[in-house]
This record gives structure tokens, C-alpha cells and sequence, in this order.
């Protein structure tokens, strides 16, 4: 398997790691027993960077993930985040804590319920408005002191809040979406993250599942996934991104290789300091997803996919409105 480093003299993982939200939640029903399998399958074959957060499912996330690093956690590269909180009476409504207090117990709950000593990777999975993220990195930088914690990471952050935290402390990895159409951390967030030597991890570099061009209908998706509220599923923007995702698949098919794996390939082209972490709860998927690292792209095929794919390319924002007031500056 391919290893890359996070940062600039973080940890090394591998090139590309596995996102474990879907397995728990947002992405239509759970089968524990596949997502164990695909797991085990994971570390199998190399995969070594393992993602979730505690608000995955209300904490049933990292309760899966237990089951795994029971007798595996020596082969994991283990990533949580905190931040969210969730109102048990209505799931869908969610608030942002970067506290001090809250820290430490979000901490304290996640070792927990992952039945673990220690957290390779903990991120902040959004920056609290309301509190100085000098005051949020600080208490973290308390649980890399304490061992609860190894390096520190932040989620959906921008360049002036990467900047405010790293002066409280290394910050090894920022999470951001990055995908063929969402395109957004080339604006900023890239390159403080190359200029302060924090690595970068794309979540939904799959553009959540739309570039594999296995999504042809609104229809397709079932009544609790996530992606029926995305504005970039929905309506004409739906209709408009088929056909950019159209013109991807014959660019794969040219190359021998699938719509996906193409697509990972691209985001894998952007620098080693890149690490994708593609989600999955079926192994087939992770084999195709895997396959992604032996697509190498020429200068003129790199091209030729900014040309179909431009990074405004896309039709519709990614998320709701009240989602995306969330990421920070």
C-alpha cells in the first residue's frame, strides 16, 4: 500500500484512508455486519487511516469502529472528531462547542466509546464561532499533554482560523470537502496548509458518490439519505452535473479505468501532501476505490479534465444554507 505523510513531519498513512460515516448514518440503511467486513477488508489490504466522529450516528460510529480496533488497533491510524452537538429530541438540529470544558469531555467519551487509550488524529469537526479558537486548540493541546491525544486537526476551517490555531499548536491535518466539483480550498485553504506544513484530507472526494456515475436519479437515493437536501442533487442542477459526470465517464472509459477511480486519481494529482479519505460500507467499493492509486494522469489528461470540469463547474452549492454558514474563515 502507498504511504503518504500527513504534513510537513506528521505521521505516515496511508495514500488513501477510509471514511466511516456512511456506515452508521446519512446514507440510507445500516448493515453492521458488511461494514465490519469491509473494515477488516480495509486493514487487509493496507488502509491504515480510519475516520469518524462522535457524531456519526450519535456515537455509534466509534462504538463500530470498537468492534475492529478490539484486536486491530495496533494497524490503525485512528481519526475522531468533536464539535457537533445533537438534540436527542430532533437529530437533524446541531450546534457547534469548541469550550474548553466540552473538549475535554467530548475527548473523554469518544476513548470511551472507541475503547481506546489514545486518539492518533482528533479534530475540531467545525470552529465555534462563539469561542476563541485560540481557547478550543488550547484545551486539545491539553489532551496531547495528557496522552488522551496524539496530533490535532481541524475541520471545514479557512486560512485565518488554520493560522490562529497553529500558533497555539501544530495543527497535522486540516478536513475539508475536496472533490472534481467542489473545489473551494484552492481558494485558500491548500495553500496555508502547504505554507504552515499542515497536511490536507479531502472527505467526499467521491463528490459524495455523484463522480463514480453510479447516481442517475433524484429517485435513487433513499428517504433518509442526506444528499436528497443537497441543492447539487436536486432539479436542474441535478440534470447539469449528469452531464459534466457523462463526460468524465468517457475520459475513464479512454483510460481504461472507472468514472471514481478517475476522479480519486485527480485529487491524488493535487500533491503528496494529500491524503483522501473516500467512504465506503462495501468492500467491492473500497477494492475500486483502491484501484485508484495505479491510475497515474498524464499533463494532457489532467487538463483535458479541467477543461470539462472547471472548478465553478459544478451546479448548485453543496450543502444547504445553514450548513455552509458553519465553515469558518
Amino acid at each position: 500500500m502507498q504511504q503518504r505523510t500527513l504534513g510537513k513531519n506528521g505521521p505516515r498513512v496511508s495514500a488513501l484512508g477510509l471514511g466511516c460515516m456512511g456506515m452508521s448514518e446519512f446514507y440510507g440503511p445500516r448493515h453492521e455486519a458488511e461494514s465490519l467486513a469491509t473494515l477488516h477488508h480495509a486493514l487487509d489490504r493496507g488502509v491504515t487511516f480510519l475516520d469518524t466522529a462522535d457524531m456519526y450516528g450519535s456515537g455509534a460510529n466509534e462504538e463500530l469502529l470498537a468492534k475492529v480496533l478490539a484486536t486491530r488497533r495496533a494497524e490503525v491510524f485512528l481519526a475522531t472528531k468533536f464539535g457537533f452537538v445533537r438534540d436527542p429530541a430532533n437529530p437533524s438540529a446541531r450546534r457547534i462547542n469548541g469550550r474548553p470544558d466540552y473538549v475535554r469531555a467530548a475527548c473523554d467519551a469518544s476513548l470511551r466509546r472507541l475503547k481506546v487509550d489514545t486518539i492518533d488524529l482528533y479534530y475540531l469537526h467545525r470552529v465555534d464561532q462563539a469561542t476563541p479558537i485560540e481557547d478550543t486548540v488550547g484545551a486539545m493541546a491539553g489532551l496531547v499533554r495528557a496522552g488522551k491525544v496524539r496530533h490535532l486537526g481541524l475541520s471545514e476551517a479557512g486560512p485565518v482560523s488554520l493560522r490562529r490555531a497553529v500558533a497555539v499548536h501544530p495543527i497535522t491535518a486540516l478536513q475539508s470537502e475536496y472533490s472534481l466539483w467542489t473545489r473551494d480550498p484552492e481558494a485558500g485553504p491548500l495553500a496555508a496548509c502547504r505554507e504552515l506544513g499542515t497536511g490536507f484530507v479531502p472527505y467526499s472526494p467521491l463528490g459524495r458518490g455523484f463522480l463514480t456515475g453510479q447516481i442517475k436519479r433524484f429517485e435513487d437515493f433513499a428517504a433518509d439519505d442526506l444528499r436528497r437536501h443537497q441543492p447539487r442533487f436536486q432539479g436542474e442542477n441535478l440534470a447539469r452535473n449528469l452531464e459534466l459526470v457523462r463526460r468524465i465517464g468517457e475520459l475513464a472509459a479512454r483510460k481504461h479505468c472507472t468514472p471514481g477511480q478517475l476522479a480519486l486519481a485527480w485529487v491524488l494529482a493535487q500533491g503528496a501532501d494529500i491524503v483522501p479519505i473516500p467512504g465506503t460500507r462495501r468492500s467491492r467499493n473500497l477494492d475500486e476505490n483502491l484501484g485508484a492509486l495505479d491510475v497515474m494522469l498524464t499533463p494532457a489528461e489532467l487538463a483535458e479534465i479541467q477543461a470539462i470540469f472547471p472548478a465553478d463547474a459544478a451546479a448548485g452549492a453543496r450543502n444547504p444554507a445553514h450548513m455552509m454558514q458553519l465553515t469558518a474563515r
